[in-house]
């Protein structure tokens, strides 16, 4: 039998006690044997709790109890969360997460840490919910090198776009129905200026390219300034904007990696990700393009794929497969921003933009205003080329394009 605790019993921590305990029966015969839940730490009180009998507020008495074999901390952020998980790594004890920030910023250190005691640090649920994407990259994939990794990973974000493209609403309109609907915070920051998305595409890049890469060495822009105008001059030139985060290897071997909105292609899988869902793709260099698509967030589907790592690591005890990556740095990263096409909105005549860019297309939709002018450039351009070609010009928009 497999004894294990969880940290927290927040949104992932109850349904992870939920999936656990609903499913005995089909997780016993998956791990080879039963997982039973001994402990559930956390500070507050729970009265109502069908699991009250397991709590604990002391994390030192799951430290110290040898009959613990697996901790799943689902405290996030990297305060005592962090703490904790080094503690029960040192006593041996293998640990699951669906905290981002915390693989995203001391991912290096963790994999190595159980690695020298001989157990297991694994965290499926932090990048895509119940989406499988860690597990295809270490293992379905790895006869490849990887190439590029591009996706839609907030599902907050793609849900307000998604609403502004459809409905024609303000950001802030769409950010207050997100809300009321439970798809976003009361303080959506980390969603909607990207800083999400970014932990994500940095454990991503981490695993495929060899090296960490931390979230302050990842450029990070979110959808505050998306307007429905840009989504309307979108719309016409067949286009739709999406967040995404992309990290690409260099010929030289650095990656360059970046979060901001992009307009996409109607005919890019990309493009028709909406809602709540999210979409990742992997290129390889045998494999060509692979998708993964699916719920990025919600209670249940991150609870499945924390268990699916319990079960893994239950049914494996005695061969273990370590996800690891060495250690990053200033020279794991590009200095060259990648150059791609961009999207300009400006109030000029569309004959001054074209010349300001060096050509380009120009852009129609319905009621456009008198004066204002869009256009995609015909050069793909670094971000430091496109503020030397625009010069003096104030544009009321800049967004990359996908191509």
């Amino acid at each position: 039998m497999t004894k294990t605790a969880i940290l927290g019993y927040g949104t992932v921590g109850s349904g992870v006690a939920e999936v656990l305990c609903g499913h005995e029966e089909s997780i016993a015969r998956k791990a080879d044997g039963p997982i039973q839940l001994k402990y559930i730490c956390d500070v507050r009180e729970f009265p109502d709790s069908p699991y009250q009998d397991r709590f604990v507020k002391d994390f030192s008495v799951i430290e110290n109890d040898p009959e613990v074999g697996i901790v799943v901390e689902t405290i996030g952020g990297t305060g005592v969360a962090l703490d904790f998980t080094r503690r029960a790594l040192k006593a041996g004890k293998s640990v699951v997460t669906s905290n981002k920030e915390l693989v995203a910023t001391h991912g290096y250190e963790l994999t190595h840490l159980a690695a020298e005691h001989g157990v297991c640090y694994l965290f499926e649920a932090s990048v895509g919910g119940g989406i499988p994407i860690i597990r295809p990259l270490t293992q379905c994939l790895a006869a490849n090198d990887l190439l590029e990794i591009t996706g839609i990973l907030n599902g907050t974000t793609n849900y307000i776009l998604t609403r502004m493209a459809r409905a024609g609403a303000p950001f802030a309109d769409a950010l207050k129905e997100a809300q009321a609907n439970g798809y976003a915070e009361r303080d959506p920051s980390a969603d909607v200026d990207g800083h999400d998305a970014c932990r994500k595409i940095c454990i991503l890049a981490s695993i495929a390219f060899g090296r960490h890469i931390y979230p302050d060495q990842v450029p990070t822009e979110g959808i505050r300034n998306i307007t429905p105008t840009d989504m309307d001059y979108a719309e016409q030139s067949g286009r739709k904007i999406k967040l995404l985060g992309r990290a690409v290897l260099q010929p030289d071997g650095t990656v360059s990696a970046y979060v901001c909105p992009h307009l996409v292609d109607m005919e890019n899988p990309l493009a028709g990700v909406e809602d709540v869902f999210n979409g990742i793709t992997v290129k390889g260099d045998a494999i060509g393009d692979v998708m993964f698509y699916g719920k990025g967030a919600g209670k249940l589907p991150t609870a499945s794929a924390v268990v699916a790592d319990v079960i893994d690591l239950a049914r494996n005890k005695e061969h273990r497969k370590a996800v690891l990556w060495e250690e990053g740095g200033p020279d794991a990263v590009s200095a060259h921003p990648m150059a791609t096409r961009w999207y300009v909105r400006a109030q000029t005549r569309p004959e001054d933009l074209r010349k300001t860019l060096g050509g380009g297309q120009v852009l129609a939709r319905r009621g456009i205003e008198y004066g204002e002018t869009a256009c995609i450039t015909a050069d793909s351009l670094t971000p430091e080329e496109l503020k030397q070609r625009l010069g003096a010009l104030q544009p009321l928009s800049v967004l990359r394009v996908l191509d």
